[in-house]
Order: C-alpha cells, then sequence, then structure tokens
C-alpha cells in the first residue's frame, strides 16, 4: 500500500512539474532562440527600408539568428506601428520608426495606438538632414537672400512636399516660423513629381531628403542653398548648414529609430539596445549609412525615450500653429 502510494505521488509530482515547465514564458529560454522580425511601416526601397536591412543584416550576424525586414506601409507609417503595438512582447518583433511617431499623434485624430504609452524605447540610429533646394534659375544663392525675397513678396512662393503632413511639410512650416517669410504648400503624391515641378520652375522650393536632392544638384539643375542638422553633408560638403546660413534656431531631419511593444521585458530590450548599438559601431554599417546620406548618431534607450518625447511635443506646437490636418 505504501509503495502504491509513492509510486502516484510521484507521478503526481512529475506530471505537476513538467506542467509548470511548459508553462514557462518563451523569453525563459536563451535570447534570441528564433528569427526577429523588424517592421518597416514604409514600402520597401525607401530610406528606412534600408536602415532596417542594412543594421539588420548586421544584427543578424551578432545574435546568430536571421533578422527579417518586413514592410507593412501605410496609413502614415500608422499600419506598420500599430501592428507592432499589439504584437507579442517577446522581443522578436521590432519597429523601425520614423518621424511620423512622434508627429502622427498630433497630426490624426483617432490614433489605434500611443507612442509614449504602447511602446519601448530601444535605440536611435541616426538622421539624414533636410536639403533646402531652389531651381537653377533662381536669383537667390543664399537662404538670406531667398528669404528677403520671400519677405518682400508675400504669398508670392510656393514649396512642394512629398505629402501632406509628412517630414517635409512640417520641416517647411518651422522653418516658415523661424525665418519669418510666407509660401503656399503645394502637396504631391511623392517626392519624384515634386522635384520635376521644382526643376521645372513650377514650385520655388523644397526641403527634402539628400538622396533625392544629390544628384539633381550635381547635375546643376537645382541649387543646394542649406541642409538642417549639426554638421555638413558628407555628399554635398560644399553646402552650408542652417546655422552658418544665420538660422540657427531651424532644426529638423529625417530620424530613425528602433521600438518595441510596451511591455517587453526590460532585460531583451536591454540586449537588442545593446546589440544595435554594437552593429552602428562597425564600419561596414556605418560606411553603408553615409553613403546613403544618413548621419549615425546613436542614442541609448533611454535617450532615445526622451528625444521621442521632445519631438512629439515639438511637432504638436508646429502643426497647432500651422493649423495643419490629416488629409
Amino acid at each position: 500500500m505504501g509503495a502504491l502510494i509513492f509510486t502516484v505521488a510521484r507521478s503526481v509530482s512529475v506530471a505537476f512539474i513538467t506542467a509548470a515547465l511548459l508553462a514557462l514564458p518563451a523569453h525563459a529560454q536563451p535570447y534570441p532562440s528564433k528569427p526577429i522580425r523588424i517592421v518597416v511601416p514604409f514600402a520597401a526601397g525607401g530610406a528606412v527600408d534600408v536602415v532596417a536591412r542594412v543594421v539588420g543584416q548586421r544584427l543578424s550576424e551578432q545574435v546568430n539568428q536571421p533578422v527579417i525586414v518586413e514592410n507593412k506601409p501605410g496609413g502614415h507609417a500608422n499600419i506598420g506601428a500599430d501592428f507592432v503595438a499589439k504584437a507579442p512582447p517577446d522581443g522578436y518583433t521590432l519597429l523601425l520608426g520614423a518621424n511620423g511617431l512622434a508627429s502622427n499623434m498630433t497630426l490624426h485624430k483617432n490614433m489605434p495606438f500611443d507612442t509614449l504609452r504602447d511602446f519601448a524605447p530601444v535605440a536611435r540610429v541616426g538622421y539624414a538632414p533636410l536639403v533646402f533646394v531652389v531651381p537653377a534659375s533662381s536669383p537667390a544663392k543664399s537662404v538670406q537672400e531667398f528669404i528677403t525675397m520671400a519677405r518682400a513678396k508675400p504669398g508670392a512662393f510656393t514649396y512642394g512636399t512629398a505629402a501632406a503632413g509628412g517630414s517635409g511639410h512640417l520641416a517647411t512650416e518651422l522653418l516658415k516660423s523661424d525665418a519669418r517669410f510666407d509660401a503656399l504648400h503645394v502637396p504631391y503624391k511623392g517626392g519624384a513629381p515634386a522635384l520635376t515641378d521644382l526643376m521645372g520652375d513650377r514650385i520655388s522650393f523644397m526641403l527634402i531628403n539628400p538622396l533625392e536632392a544629390a544628384p539633381h544638384v550635381k547635375s546643376g539643375r537645382l541649387r543646394a542653398l542649406a541642409v538642417s542638422g549639426s554638421k555638413r553633408l558628407v555628399m554635398l560638403p560644399d553646402v552650408p548648414t542652417f546655422t552658418e546660413a544665420g538660422i540657427p534656431s531651424f532644426e529638423a531631419t529625417v530620424w530613425w529609430g528602433f521600438v518595441v511593444p510596451a511591455k517587453t521585458p526590460k532585460e531583451i530590450v536591454a540586449r537588442l539596445q545593446n546589440e544595435i548599438l554594437k552593429a552602428l559601431e562597425s564600419d561596414p554599417v556605418r560606411d553603408k549609412l553615409v553613403s546613403q546620406g544618413a548621419v549615425v548618431e546613436p542614442m541609448d534607450a533611454t535617450r532615445f525615450g526622451t528625444f521621442l518625447k521632445s519631438e512629439i511635443d515639438k511637432w504638436a506646437a508646429v502643426i497647432k500653429a500651422a493649423n495643419i490636418t490629416e488629409e
């Protein structure tokens, strides 16, 4: 009888331990133990996609797991971001976000997520400056000359952007406020048609990313008057910064940073942060990103979180002051 009781008790104990082990969360296994997914909320081939693939390839080599880039464009980048916000918080789904993570909080009335509440910052990669370009036929040879012209003829100047509410639109409204001049916004469906009209003298100026602007500047069809950011651009070394051009208050760039669902364990966030920062220190990664017009200026999770909050506040003020609405 005693042996029978012992056997039953041992069976119950084994079953209990087995059930407990099976119930352990996935992150109890060594992390990472399966492929990692980076969601890009834009179409393939754009700047954010390029950054994700360059960093993702190096990250894969470091953690010895596949890193898959998945494009989920649409909704001003909200579709992909919402997908990640609602993904399992296990460190296997990351979002490479950009300026929309901040500006969309004010630009859109019915957001499906809250950037500060639903994401945990991991690391910022860096930024790309915006280039102030005018047609080659423009009499303005500097930003100050352009501003003087624009102030003399209020409402006579126009600027193009790739989309209403995008980084170029918001940055130009900030510049108009800082430099105290007026210009009419002309939104396009993409940067290419806007540049075509700029080179054809149908609009007056643009603030656009260097990858799209540089070839036309070098060919002589456009003139670059200034670049945003704290330093001159490697691919356009003769173009001054806005500070050098006499507008030190203007600061607007296109930036990129990794976030994960808010409830991701802190130890996993720390591991991802360290691996991403390590990847950004490697010469091949830095060289590739710089060649694409990026400035590699990483931030750890804490600094990136502070930066993200400041960007939300900054662009909320711009959007409200310029009365910009979602279209």
